[in-house]
């Protein structure tokens, strides 16, 4: 087996450490945080190295889908067995009208059935779906699930789902503050800032995680 690379090295014990603690997989953004690596592309590169290593496995449409190899004579804990929760799907994340997600939207919208772990347990859970190529840096695509926890604030750094309201536009993106401004940062290169008042922006959900349904 070729030898790993002190960071792929890191991202296996930080895989390993983040199931014993929280008894779900890490998301490629929390790998990303937690070892302190430049992008989630190269997070993805390593982990396809380790795949290759068989000392990983991915479920290529569940972004928590990893699970540990166990090597022979090296017994490790393996990940739970997940079971399916449904969550409220309350459409495309796209422009034109706010998102619903008081607690009666979410009790009274139709349903997705998705992994539980997926949902990391969070109470408030609901589903969108991705329109358009903004986050694509992090991994998410058009047409992909991306779940998200109702809340009404964010902190820096976070993707989330808001509502600007003069535009009457939804949008999903990273969040920053920045002075009396929010900068909401799209995952695409190519792509430019929005710079807006705060005064602007509705916060409506938190991301958790994402998955692509089979075609």
């Amino acid at each position: 087996m070729r030898e790993l690379s002190d960071k792929q090295q890191r991202i296996l014990s930080f895989i390993r450490g983040f199931v014993e603690q929280h008894d779900y997989p890490p998301s490629i953004r929390d790998i990303q945080l937690g070892c302190g690596i430049s992008s989630t592309s190269v997070v993805d590169y390593n982990l396809r190295a380790l795949e290759r290593a068989e000392l990983i496995r991915r479920g290529k449409d569940i972004s928590r889908a990893i699970r540990l190899v166990e090597a022979e004579g090296e017994p490790r804990r393996p990940l739970p067995v997940a079971g399916v929760v449904d969550v409220p799907l309350l459409g495309a994340i796209a422009a034109g009208s706010p998102l619903a997600v008081t607690p009666e939207d979410l009790q009274s919208a139709d349903t997705i059935t998705v992994p539980e772990m997926l949902t990391g347990g969070r109470p408030e859970v609901f589903a969108l779906r991705v329109k358009g190529n903004s986050m694509v840096d992090a991994l998410i695509n058009d047409g992909d699930i991306v779940l998200m926890e109702r809340v009404d604030n964010a902190r820096d750094g976070e993707m989330v789902a808001v509502w600007l309201k003069r535009e009457e536009e939804t949008t999903l993106k990273r969040f920053f503050r920045e002075g009396d401004r929010i900068r909401l940062q799209p995952m695409n290169v190519t792509m430019d800032p929005i710079y807006t008042d705060a005064g602007n922006v509705e916060v409506q959900g938190r991301f958790v995680s994402a998955m692509r349904l089979p075609a």
